[in-house]
């Protein structure tokens, strides 16, 4: 079977790393209960780790390993062709040489963490929806709508999330609900007020 060469914005490996992982992670919030054991809440993934080892040999080791270097130097996501992962934006974040350097031969590892931008594409549709939104009506009685609207939290839930599914912002969530002293930290079964 051919790989397709890895590739990371215009730097193409001549050949592939020797090995490489994909780390997947989750992270989970751990909350102690008065009087009783603990509780765990799914707060969602974190980014994906990409890893590896490989070399470079031949006459120009070094020269390639210093045109990889610029790469990393560069700064900002990228795209990252794996041969075997799936196409991603990604940061590089580590590059490293495994051992002393010689002008034919050079070992090296590397880490790459996958760039998830759909926060900042939500964030910023939030933002232009708030700045459209009209003010509250005024009720019959000439003041402001007082109607309150409550949400109850099942597993899984974050603030943000619920926020987000009910049109308004994490900021005002926590406003609504000044008895929430730690946004990360909601429990199932608990009321949020979300209007």
């Amino acid at each position: 079977m051919v790989l397709t060469p890895m590739q990371y914005k215009r730097f193409v490996w001549p050949h592939n790393p020797r090995s490489y992982t994909i780390r997947y992670e989750r992270q989970v919030a751990v909350h102690k209960i008065p009087f009783g054991r603990y509780a765990m809440q799914d707060v969602g993934l974190t980014r994906r780790v990409m890893s590896g080892e490989g070399e470079f040999f031949g006459p120009k080791a070094y020269d390639t390993f210093k045109e990889l270097a610029s790469t990393f130097y560069e700064g900002g996501p990228g795209v990252l062709i794996h041969p075997v992962w799936q196409t991603a934006k990604a940061y590089f974040v580590q590059l490293a040489l495994a051992q002393e350097p010689r002008r034919d031969y050079v070992r090296y590892t590397f880490t790459f963490w996958e760039d998830y931008d759909k926060y900042s594409q939500v964030l910023g549709e939030q933002a232009k929806a708030q700045t459209a939104q009209k003010p509250p009506a005024a009720s019959p009685g000439g003041g402001k709508e007082t109607e309150e609207v409550w949400y109850v939290v099942v597993r899984g839930d974050t603030l943000w999330g619920i926020a987000q599914r009910h049109g308004t912002t994490l900021g005002r969530l926590l406003e609504l609900n000044p008895s929430i002293k730690n946004p990360n930290v909601v429990s199932v079964g608990q009321k949020v007020r979300v209007r």
